[in-house]
């Protein structure tokens, strides 16, 4: 017996028992089905149908929204073939290599849980893990993730699905690629590979004209806790997208919604840690003198003034934004004032040690040199 020996096709029924009746063309090669056989199931009126290129539905009547999901996957996803010997070839799906590996191998989709035929005296080959090289983005991804502002699965007719730039794939049926430099680390949700929020938001935005959804995505990102308003920004602006007014106009919603959430965090993490309360949202000033800034809180008695850093713009904004706070800084510094800089994202996740800076740097006060008399002025 030579590695060529076609392997003992197993009944078609084990196909069709499972959850999701999708499979390969590989697969079904594995199970003995010709492509001639494939071909005639899935003429009009025939026990199965195509829904892409190389993955196959084995029943007729419309596909459930979790079918499409993984028909999607199944023909982005790099699959792999599993030789008689245990081990695995990576071998392209979809409509990168035609049909995929005919030859020696039994073919397995990645993502479905199947065992493959296997020669008398052979080890039975484990399940395929998840699906490689692609993962679910757009508002089909941000539905999953829960967004209420974004459409239910059965009405979007396309769904997007994110591959490595270089996979030769191309959109097709409810199948729409898109391509990126670098895959981010996916997560799954109820078992399916889905882009984090920010990524999926932008992939989302890119296909988007409309204002009021794209405010409303943007907007419920940061009220719903998914992600902070800097890693929104920073994806839409690596995909070149804060060029759109509309997308701009969506953005500033963004900051300011942004912006209440931490100062709702900052209040919170003052009232449930005990600290002294400060005299909020001040401008401060020297008697008789200059602007010295705002800051968002600020408390009198022990000279320490606190800064949240809510940027979140493009970059060549940020930088300009990053050194007019650093001047700030230096000059009340220069006056014997404290300031303490904490970001939305460490007042998220670990407001405990926030609490504990701000708390040293009010016992520290006992030890400076006495500041400048300033005036607190209400912003």
């Amino acid at each position: 017996m030579t590695h060529n020996t076609p392997l003992s096709p197993r009944p078609l029924h084990h196909l069709a028992a499972g959850r999701r009746r999708l499979v390969t063309a590989a697969q079904l090669r594995a199970h003995g089905v010709s492509a001639a056989e494939t071909s005639e199931r899935c003429r009009p009126g025939g026990p199965w149908q195509q829904l892409l290129p190389n993955v196959v539905l084995l029943h007729q009547g419309p596909p459930t929204s979790d079918e499409r999901l993984h028909a999607v996957l199944l023909y982005a996803a790099r699959e792999r073939t599993v030789v008689q010997n245990g081990g695995e070839n990576g071998a392209g799906n979809g409509g990168e290599n035609g049909a995929g590996n005919a030859g020696a191998a039994a073919g397995v989709p990645v993502g479905v849980t199947a065992s493959v035929p296997v020669q008398p005296g052979r080890e039975e080959t484990p399940p395929v893990p998840a699906y490689a090289e692609a993962m679910i983005t757009g508002l089909a991804a941000l539905t999953l993730h829960g967004f209420t502002a974004a459409p239910p699965l059965p009405s979007l007719d396309v769904i997007d699905v994110l591959v490595p730039r270089l996979r030769r794939l191309r959109t097709t049926g409810c199948a729409r690629i898109v391509r990126t430099t670098a895959l981010p680390t996916s997560v799954q949700v109820t078992g399916v590979p889905v882009a984090p929020v920010a990524r999926a938001l932008a992939d989302a935005v890119a296909e988007l004209s409309d204002a009021g959804v794209v405010r409303r995505l943007l907007t419920e990102a940061v009220r719903g806790g998914h992600c902070e308003p800097a890693s929104v920004v920073r994806e839409l602006n690596r995909a070149r997208l804060l060029s759109r007014p509309h997308v701009v106009d969506a953005v500033d919603s963004l900051v300011a919604e942004g912006r209440a959430l931490a100062e709702q965090r900052l209040y919170r993490m003052v009232r449930e840690h005990g600290l002294p309360e400060p005299v909020w949202n001040v401008d401060l000033r020297l008697p008789g003198g200059p602007l010295l800034g705002g800051v968002d809180a600020f408390w009198p008695e022990h000279s320490v003034a606190l800064e949240l850093d809510t940027r979140a713009h493009r970059q060549r904004e940020d930088d300009a934004l990053w050194a007019q706070y650093a001047r700030k800084r230096e000059h009340l510094e220069r006056l014997g004032i404290t300031v303490v800089h904490l970001t939305p994202r460490k007042l998220r996740d670990c407001p405990e040690h926030q609490a504990a800076v701000v708390r040293t740097a009010l016992m520290a006060a006992g030890d400076r040199e006495p500041a400048a008399y300033v005036v607190a002025l209400p912003r």
